[in-house]
């Protein structure tokens, strides 16, 4: 077990719902008692673990932009008393292994779903949403934890140590084949809804913005500012590169290139002017 810590104030936590406790659950745990308060190996196991668990499971599962009832200040209150009463590490060690056990399931199903490229580009896109989803939740649960032990003693922090884990086991075996997919479905004007392009590329780069080098110019659709300015020499190329983007667009079934400039438009009436 890790050293003592002093005991403090926890600070609130504003994010999440707090629900009142039921008429029969236990009252919440009072900073001021957790000091004279004992935590056994069985307690943490049996009781503020689960609790702890439950509520994470709760947030990983959550579809984005779903709500869910948890109630922050309780789960707050289990943190601030287990780093309290010295169980930091076991805590910590704890958490990161439910969370990898939850990331290798999410990178096996995205490997069942590779048959079908555009599902696969849509199923990355959506678990890489609802894990990052389900950080904005965690992290400040473990908020206590992460700034009298992950930063203080470990010299890290919480939110990239959870993020490094679905880098290592979702993305970065996968974001060669991901990028081409999406390269490839990028000329293909809708094969994925926009929305999902631009959230995909932009979450990839907030996990790690040295995938830009991998494919700049797909990156550089989404992410402002990811190329280095435009010097005189390119000019030549980049007009080319619209040329050939008009030449591709005028062949394209159902376009209309009527853009005579001379014309009046067919709405338009004849109006004598005195």
């Amino acid at each position: 077990m890790d050293e003592s810590v002093e005991a403090m104030e926890p600070e609130s936590v504003e994010s999440g719902v707090v629900d009142p406790p039921e008429k029969n659950s236990a009252p919440l745990l009072r900073p001021g008692s957790m000091v004279m308060m004992s935590l056994t190996v069985a307690d943490y196991e049996m009781h503020y673990w689960p609790k702890l668990q439950g509520a994470i499971d709760q947030l990983l599962t959550l579809k984005p932009g779903g709500y869910i009832s948890i109630s922050y200040e309780q789960m707050y209150s289990c943190v601030y008393k287990c780093v309290c009463k010295q169980f930091s590490e076991r805590l910590y060690k704890d958490l990161l292994n439910h969370i990898e056990q939850h990331v290798c399931h999410l990178a096996e199903q995205l490997s069942n779903s590779m048959q079908d490229s555009r599902h696969f580009v849509e199923t990355f896109a959506f678990t890489m949403n609802q894990y990052l989803q389900a950080l904005a939740g965690i992290v400040p649960i473990f908020n206590y934890m992460n700034r009298f032990y992950v930063e203080n003693k470990l010299k890290t922090d919480l939110n990239e140590e959870l993020r490094k884990i679905f880098r290592s086991h979702v993305v970065d075996s996968q974001i060669t084949k991901l990028l081409n997919l999406v390269d490839e479905a990028s000329s293909q004007p809708f094969a994925i809804s926009p929305p999902t392009m631009a959230s995909l590329i932009q979450n990839l780069f907030n996990l790690n913005s040295e995938y830009v080098h991998l494919k700049p110019g797909l990156f550089s659709r989404y992410i402002p500012n990811v190329l280095p300015p435009t010097s005189a020499n390119q000019m030549e190329a980049y007009i080319a590169e619209v040329k050939q983007m008009q030449s591709d667009m005028h062949k394209m079934q159902g376009f209309n290139s009527n853009c005579d400039g001379s014309r009046k438009r067919s709405f338009e009436e004849d109006v004598s002017i005195n």
